[in-house]
């Protein structure tokens, strides 16, 4: 089980936010002073070379809380339902 976890999140060991408090990335909120944090940890995922896989494993796991991919909680539920409306068309 441990080797088929870490075969799916190998990437993780190439991303940027490694290094990054990872408080960055789980902003309380999406207005005022968290959008600020936002931004600076979409800066950090712009830059990384695993955004697209990071991206793919929030939506594939629907994970509902911080910054995965450079998009936000609100990003990946409209993304989540932009795929859903073109696989019922």
């Amino acid at each position: 089980m441990h080797r088929e976890l870490r075969t799916v999140t190998h990437w993780q060991d190439r991303s940027a936010c490694r290094r990054e408090d990872p408080e960055l990335f789980f902003p309380i909120g999406d207005t005022g002073p968290a959008l600020a944090q936002i931004e600076e940890a979409k800066d950090v995922c712009r830059y990384c070379a695993v955004i697209e896989p990071c991206l793919e494993w929030a939506l594939a796991a629907q994970e509902a809380h911080g910054i995965w991919g450079a998009t936000t909680e609100a990003e990946r539920r409209r993304l989540r339902r932009a795929a859903i409306r073109t696989a019922q068309a």
